[in-house]
């Protein structure tokens, strides 16, 4: 009789970890919504599956996206600057 139910909670906890680290971010971000329609509290949900938390259109914006940033005339127009990674070959 343990044996079974300690076998169920390391099955719930298996799949609780693979819900929160591979499954796709859109799904997450559904189950997030799901769950905090049903009261559960947001903010603790987007932590456990590292979403942002959001007002559940998708977009993870509520809004940020209505306002454009200004330009700053102190900033330079060239390109952005690319990363080179330098690599050593042993052989």
């Amino acid at each position: 009789m343990w044996q079974q139910v300690i076998v169920a909670l390391i099955v719930v906890a298996a799949l609780a970890h693979f819900c929160t680290k591979y499954l796709p971010a859109a799904l997450r971000r559904q189950i997030v919504y799901v769950l905090s329609r049903r009261g559960y509290d947001q903010n603790k949900l987007a932590k456990l599956f590292n979403t942002k938390s959001s007002c559940g259109d998708g977009c993870s914006s509520c809004g940020s996206c209505d306002t454009t940033p200004s330009a700053s005339s102190d900033a330079p127009t060239s390109a952005p600057l690319k990363r080179v990674i330098m690599l050593r070959v042993q052989r």
